[in-house]
């Protein structure tokens, strides 16, 4: 387990939802494809082909990203939680009023900081057979696995409440939890409790309209959306988004469940407030009614839009684990806004993903990716997990790195 309270080498479950894999060792001369079948077709289309899937899959998961976090290379920050307010008092002919002065008591906020690599090594015989298609493959297919750990590091931790400590000492949060002890600070006079918590259980098999608007009034109860000038997203599985499809304002959202008809034999799921509209991308279809108001837009970030569930614009990825629902209030790509930030360190030469060559030539020929960062959390309310369960205790999803 690292230092940061994630494990990186954690592989119980894919990104896409595929069988984990690992590929690891050398290439050799027998890894170098023949050129042709027996009738003339070129058999490097599969890497072509191979390198343009890891290309769609990147897009996709950077985009994803980019939403939820930003870049920086401080080792944490401290964000005041509480504000002491200032008070009007009447005043005299002769009388001097009493001074006022802006207190805060800040929350530390750490971001963790974690060194990563990875070695492609090729035998000389490899290079000497291969086609150079096959030797981008092997650098797109580290590139790929260097966007999966980005973006899975950054699900992770907008997925998982569990905390950790990074290399200062400071404690790295999730969103908020309602047992750590930290309180949401006041907005517009509004006070939440100790154990207001961002990470939500549907408490039945099938998410409904509640869910959503509970965690959408979560997040802009504190100041964040679009009152903030921030766009609301629900992000979720294909699965979960054909759910919310059918979601129609004034009517229920899900059947009731058996507890709920035990103590009301007429009970009815939770009515949804709101209608889901397809977004402008969506295919032709045939309605009798009319759209009142801006119908979402057909992409967001480069990311399709599904459509709009109120103020929120619904994007389904498979990134997103089944099962599983994130609403973010997002400043855009990269913006300071978003929930997440992601450390880098303070010298620019050690940003990003840097390729660096081995030192020998005969007979392997080495090249080192590496990476170093850390997510942590920035803005605590900014944005809410839902996990779909019968149950009532939130169990964060698992990522393979």
């Amino acid at each position: 387990m690292s230092h940061n309270g994630f494990d990186p080498f954690n592989y119980s479950r894919p990104i896409f939802g595929a069988e984990p894999r690992i590929s690891r060792g050398i290439s050799s001369q027998g890894d170098a494809l023949v050129s042709a079948t027996a009738d003339g077709i070129d058999l490097n289309v599969i890497w072509d082909e191979w390198i343009d899937v890891l290309a769609l899959w990147n897009e996709e998961r950077t985009s994803i990203a980019s939403l939820l976090s930003y870049f920086t290379t401080l080792r944490g920050e401290a964000v005041p939680q509480t504000l002491s307010q200032m008070k009007f008092e009447e005043a005299s002919e002769f009388g001097v009023p009493a001074s006022g002065r802006a207190t805060a008591t800040p929350l530390e906020l750490g971001y963790p900081f974690t060194d990563f690599d990875l070695r492609l090594a090729t035998s000389w015989k490899f290079l000497r057979d291969a086609d150079s298609r096959q030797i981008a493959a092997n650098l797109a297919e580290a590139m790929e696995a260097d966007n999966r750990l980005v973006t899975g590091s950054v699900l992770r931790r907008l997925f998982d409440p569990e905390p950790g400590m990074n290399d200062d000492g400071r404690k790295v949060y999730g969103l908020y939890t309602g047992t750590d002890g930290v309180t949401p600070p006041p907005y517009m006079g509004v006070e939440f409790a100790e154990s207001t918590t961002h990470y939500f259980t549907t408490e039945t098999p099938v998410l409904d309209s509640r869910d959503i608007e509970s965690a959408i009034k979560a997040i802009t109860s504190k100041g964040y959306g679009p009152a903030a000038g921030a766009q609301l997203v629900i992000l979720c599985s294909e699965f979960e988004a054909d759910v919310i499809s059918t979601w129609r304002r004034g009517e229920p959202s899900r059947d009731a469940t058996a507890a709920e008809l035990t103590t009301d034999s007429g009970a009815t799921g939770p009515i949804a407030k709101f209608d889901f509209v397809l977004s402008a991308s969506a295919p032709a279809y045939l309605t009798e009614e009319t759209i009142v108001g801006q119908q979402a837009p057909g992409t967001f970030n480069g990311l399709p839009v599904y459509g709009s569930y109120g103020e929120a614009l619904i994007i389904k990825s498979n990134v997103i684990p089944p099962g599983y629902v994130a609403v973010v209030a997002t400043g855009g790509p990269g913006s300071d806004q978003n929930p997440l930030a992601i450390r880098q360190h303070p010298n620019t030469v050690y940003q990003g993903l840097r390729i660096i060559p081995g030192a020998g030539s005969y007979p392997l020929q080495n090249s080192y990716l590496q990476r170093s960062f850390g997510v942590g959390t920035r803005r605590r309310g900014a944005a809410a997990a839902i996990q779909v369960t019968s149950g009532s205790t939130y169990t964060a999803p698992t990522f393979a790195l």
